[in-house]
């Protein structure tokens, strides 16, 4: 029987990736966390003892709260939590229960360093079509929700980085980590570093995004759909930070396709009533 006010791995996992979502937090101590630095897609790392600093961050939002073992930390903090207006539940089993039943986290090793805001900051060319806008919604949704983008002129990518300790990505260049490799393009590339290689409803999307962004629309029906729209909005929007968020809704909607309703047709006749197909019928 479920404890109260925790939540199952298998409830999280379908909330994870959808911007309605709850919030996680992984509140595991610097020292254990060390030991196995693997987070729970999306997930937030915040310190329970900082927990009267933080909270009012998440008041009005939904969260859940994970520990290593979904014990008294993840549910304290989430009691706590509440109490600050906070709609919050422990995850049952913690970190230990997700990874048992062989769900994806992404290691924290593969990613670059974050700001003292704990933010990972990158860098890429300004006026986005495919990857670089792919890119930046699956690492918000997916690896850190709050990930800032710089969208800066080709040539000045690596500088930038250099100076403000950004991630350059999708852009050639000696010791670039996060760009094309063979046939793959760099949200393929992301994918798997980031451990979502086996995440179902993102193996379809990979090759959408890579036949839209590498000139092979027919690798997949629905690239040349997607291609489609990533140039109508690179067309609509002269700021590249106002189309990237007009991009994240496409490429969620892209991923609710894959993950619900690659089976689903639609045909208008089928949503009529049958009365006013039979009247239709005899009409003609």
């Amino acid at each position: 029987m479920p404890v109260l006010n925790t939540i199952s791995s298998d409830k999280l996992v379908r909330l994870v990736g959808i911007p309605s979502g709850p919030v996680v937090i992984d509140v595991r101590p610097e020292d254990e966390f060390a030991t196995e630095p693997l987070l729970i897609p999306g997930t937030l790392r915040r310190a329970a003892a900082d927990i009267g600093i933080w909270a009012d961050e998440f008041r009005g939002r939904s969260a859940v709260i994970v520990c290593r073992d979904g014990g008294s930390l993840s549910q304290g903090v989430a009691a706590r939590l509440r109490h600050e207006g906070v709609s919050a539940e422990a995850l049952e089993n913690g970190v230990a229960g997700w990874a048992s039943v062989g769900l994806p986290m992404v290691p924290e090793t593969v990613l670059p360093s974050r700001d003292s805001e704990r933010r990972t900051v990158w860098v890429t060319r300004g006026r986005p079509k495919v990857d670089r806008i792919a890119c930046p919604w699956l690492i918000r949704r997916f690896v850190d929700p709050s990930a800032i983008f710089l969208f800066v002129a080709p040539s000045e990518v690596q500088g930038v980085a250099e100076r403000f300790g950004a991630a350059p990505f999708d852009i050639e260049g000696e010791g670039i980590v996060w760009s094309h490799r063979d046939e793959l393009c760099t949200f393929d590339v992301m994918v798997e570093a980031f451990g979502l290689g086996g995440h179902e409803p993102l193996k379809r999307l990979a090759p959408i995004v890579r036949g839209a962004d590498t000139g092979r629309p027919d690798l997949v029906p629905e690239a040349a759909g997607l291609l489609a729209a990533s140039l109508g909005l690179s067309r609509m929007y002269a700021d590249d930070l106002e189309q990237l968020e007009a991009g994240m809704l496409l490429y969620d909607a892209f991923y609710r396709w894959c993950r619900d309703a690659t089976d689903e047709t639609h045909n208008w006749v089928s949503h009529q009533p049958a009365k006013s197909r039979a009247k239709a019928k005899v009409r003609t």
